[in-house]
């Protein structure tokens, strides 16, 4: 019987339509606001993305790539939206005048002087302003690099939404309105800037990008001529042989060589990524285009040579991300012009002839529209203002010499101009250990299931790359840009510092394993040392007591990890994870079952303490004898490395920094160059650098190092 009764409620309900059950006045309002709400939702947005869509470049938080993420998406769908409803005003009105008769809003809208009536025609008026939000600021077109990928859905939403556009404009005609001949300016403008977004993700797309930047087909000498005349002579009787000429490698004149500091960085971070930027695509560049670029950074210092991978990335950032590929262009901007123009002869035109008709409209209908219109006008002036303060624009001015002091004004200056975050993310495996970050509100956490989440950001946090550590890393490939195979260091995983040292050879195990587990190993060993040092007040002895690459060592270090544990996909394929897992597994019972190591004073002397307790302990055992394969862990590895390193006499940090380094090289060589072009809209990462960083300096094995030859006929 019960079920019977509630079948029937269902079927009850099922059948009543569930408008009926919103009261009146709910009704009236979502009827008044839908429409109204959707616009003013889409400008705010469109604000929001073109204030923080290139923000997002130096600026390596969550908070601001949660907002822009939740604007791109929501930013597409409410246009959408809200062009809907617009349409279905606009096919309600024209051909079911009843409906109107019985909407709360509508009732009597066919009497031409009805202020509701007139208010549709201004809402018709909107809808290429819809067009243009979709369109999408200058400075954000694709929030990842997988939005490039779906150029093609982007074009069939242009083709709809306009095909939609165009029939509230065909719907408006009818009546005697100026505002449909006023809609067709803004509707061209709508048109440019939805055609502007969906050409920069055809251009940024990977597949298109590539094709874009092969070089021509080259057949090459002709072997058939060739080889006709070495038979013609050998047949003559003379005795043939085909020599081989290496051809000599053309070096272009770089126009970097005059001008201001700044201007020489930009100039030649635009030449280089003209070249370098078939590395985002994973093509082979020629020993021409290495030899252009080593001679520039043989020249350089480390602060010059990181300023140009940083302007040079950020031509990356805009090409991969933004409209720059076709606004920086002489189309680019005369579609600017147009589009401004057009927006600016419909705020004009509005101002003056709605004076005529101004009793006709709903005041907060006018008020809508003058936002539009207002807000179009400024987004167009702050994208004009963003693209002179831009590095393109610093590269045109500095090609033309004659307009290099032109727009200058202190107004369009950035006093010191930021091109990416400058920090590196920190992950430590002794925070995780010992849980020195309480959680706030672990039920409420668990309850909702994000406890684990939240865990393993918890202790993420960030340092500014130091200008010590860029002389570091720079130095320290430096080194090997003399040599006669450079990329031999992308081999290798730390042994080559360690072959340089004589009594590191007993060491050279924890660089031989795999690549996950020697990362685990070194950072646990380098907190050991670490600590143990900051407790004891000294640096070990040597030249370790001015603490010589120390902090470099620890930084690196707790990025590597960081790397490992949030950015898998950045390192090469391993079971770091597991390997992670498994020693934070071991660690914590180890302190668990020494439940005396407590928080005693700060946390440098807590994690001190726990470093003594491990380094207690005695390792003469390998530690796989004793645990077999059964667990991944390398906790007591890295003491054994640590208790090495610790016996070093001198000279100690420098060792570990360098290893570091090596690793680092390692790891950026390893990761895809598409994977890189990721890291840029999340401020960018020093792995990042470095890879191009190396690419500059030939220490790479995407170059074909041999050069050009061709044979030649000897007649003797």
């Amino acid at each position: 019987m019960m079920i019977f009764t509630v079948a029937s409620a269902l079927v009850y309900v099922k059948k009543r339509s569930i408008y009926e059950f919103i009261p009146e006045s709910v009704k009236k309002v979502w009827t008044e606001w839908e429409l109204r709400g959707l616009i003013l939702l889409s400008l705010t947005l469109q604000i929001l993305l073109i204030l923080l869509g290139k923000r997002r470049k130096y600026i390596a938080r969550t908070w601001i790539r949660f907002i822009l993420w939740s604007a791109y998406l929501t930013a597409d769908w409410v246009a959408t939206v809200a062009l809907g409803v617009i349409s279905s005003i606009a096919s309600h009105h024209n051909h079911n005048s009843n409906y109107f008769n019985t909407h709360p809003d509508c009732r009597g809208c066919n009497n031409a002087s009805n202020p509701a009536a007139v208010d549709r025609e201004l809402m018709s008026f909107w809808a290429p302003f819809l067009l243009l939000h979709l369109g999408g600021p200058d400075t954000i077109t694709a929030y990842s690099m997988e939005d490039n990928e779906l150029w093609l859905r982007h074009l069939l939403g242009l083709a709809v939404q306009t095909g939609v556009a165009v029939y509230i404009f065909l719907t408006s005609l009818p009546g005697d309105s100026w505002l449909p001949l006023m809609s067709l300016p803004m509707f061209v403008a709508g048109l440019i800037k939805y055609g502007e977004r969906t050409w920069a993700l055809r251009a940024a797309n990977t597949e298109r990008l590539r094709e874009s930047l092969l070089t021509r087909p080259d057949p090459g000498p002709n072997y058939a001529k060739f080889m006709e005349e070495f038979t013609l002579k050998k047949a003559e009787g003379f005795h043939v042989k085909a020599a081989e000429v290496m051809e000599e490698a053309t070096h272009h004149s770089s126009s970097t060589n005059t001008g201001r500091g700044e201007s020489v960085v930009v100039l030649k971070a635009y030449d280089l990524f003209q070249t370098f930027r078939r590395l985002f695509v994973d093509l082979i560049l020629s020993f021409q285009d290495r030899d252009s670029s080593l001679s520039f950074f043989l020249e350089s210092n480390w602060k010059t040579a990181f300023n140009v991978i940083e302007v040079e990335l950020g031509f990356a950032f805009d090409v991969f991300y933004t409209k720059a590929a076709v606004v920086y262009t002489p189309r680019g901007g005369l579609l600017r012009l147009t589009s401004f123009s057009s927006t600016f002869v419909v705020l004009v035109s509005f101002v003056f002839l709605c004076n005529t008709r101004k009793d006709h409209y709903h005041l907060i209908d006018l008020i809508i529209t003058y936002l539009l219109l207002v807000v179009a006008i400024l987004l167009e002036m702050y994208a004009v203002f963003v693209m002179i303060r831009s590095n393109w624009t610093d590269h045109w001015l500095s090609k033309n010499k004659r307009t290099r002091d032109f727009l200058r004004l202190p107004c369009l200056q950035k006093p010191e101009k930021q091109w990416w975050s400058n920090s590196m993310a920190q992950y430590n495996l002794l925070s995780v250990c010992l849980r020195d970050k309480p959680a706030m509100c672990p039920k409420i956490q668990r309850l909702l299931r994000i406890d684990e989440f939240r865990e393993k950001h918890r202790y993420k946090t960030y340092n500014n790359v130091s200008p010590k550590l860029k002389e570091l890393i720079f130095n320290h490939f430096k080194k090997f840009m003399r040599k006669e195979d450079p990329s031999a260091l992308c081999k290798h995983k730390g042994s080559f510092v360690l072959k340089e040292y004589e009594d590191c050879t007993e060491i050279e195990w924890s660089t031989k394993v795999d690549f996950d587990e020697s990362i685990l190993i070194w950072h646990i060993a380098t907190d050991l040392c670490y600590y143990r040092e900051m407790e004891d007040g000294h640096g070990g002895g040597g030249e370790d007591n001015t603490e010589n690459n120390k902090e470099e060592s620890k930084q690196i270090s707790d990025y590597m990890l960081y790397l490992l544990v949030m950015c898998p996909a950045l390192l090469p394929i391993g079971i770091g994870m597991i390997r992670f897992q498994d020693t934070c597994a071991e660690a914590r019972e180890f302190f668990e079952e020494r439940s005396h190591i407590s928080i005693i004073g700060n946390e440098l002397e807590f994690k001190a303490n726990a470093c003594k307790k491990l380094l207690y302990v005695n390792t003469e055992v390998l530690p796989i004898k004793v645990k077999g394969d059964r667990s991944k862990s390398v906790l007591f590895d890295a003491c054994r490395l640590a208790k090495s390193l610790r016996d070093k006499k001198g000279g100690k940090w420098e060792i570990v920094s360098h290893v570091w380094v090596e690793m680092l090289a390692y790891a950026a060589t390893r990761c895809r160059g598409h994977q890189h072009a990721q890291q840029l809209r999340k401020g960018g990462e020093l792995l990042t650098h470095v890879w191009l960083l190396m690419a500059h300096m030939g220490i790479t094995e995407q170059f074909q190092i041999k050069g050009h030859a061709r044979a030649k006929l000897i007649v003797k």
